[in-house]
């Protein structure tokens, strides 16, 4: 009785043929990532009006959160106050039918990147969404 062989030819025609359809295709793969940033306002004459839905989270250079207007006594190192009084600004506007959720962070050039994207989590740990960030300049 002889024993079995296995033919690789067939194997090696198949691995050659899927090693061409992978050269082929991997040229079509994007290799860059394109963001829009926004441009610098053209003239000073008036500012355009804002949503009064608008939520914005300013980080100051001391680190230091405020939601609009309102110091919440955060920073970027404890942000629990930010998602405590987030969670409660969304919870008022369920209650009112609103469904608004967006939320702008503001922060100065200088500010490292870590420190925005913690106060970023701690906005989407609230369950805002969007999430935009501003490139304005703070005094």
């Amino acid at each position: 009785m002889s024993k079995p062989n296995i033919n690789v030819t067939p194997l090696i025609d198949v691995l050659l043929v899927l090693l061409i359809i992978f050269m082929v295709v991997s040229p079509l793969k994007p290799y860059s990532f394109e963001a829009r940033l926004p441009q610098e306002p053209r003239s000073e004459t008036m500012p355009p009006d804002t949503n009064p839905l608008a939520i914005v989270l300013t980080i100051g250079r001391d680190s230091r959160i405020i939601l609009n207007r309102e110091d919440l006594d955060a920073t970027v190192e404890s942000p629990r106050a930010v998602v405590d009084r987030l969670n409660e600004v969304f919870r008022r506007r369920a209650e009112n039918f609103e469904t608004e959720r967006t939320v702008f962070i503001k922060a100065p050039k200088g500010l490292n990147y870590g420190s925005v994207i913690k106060v970023v989590d701690a906005a989407k740990m609230a369950g805002a969404r969007p999430i935009s960030l501003q490139i304005d300049k703070l005094d």
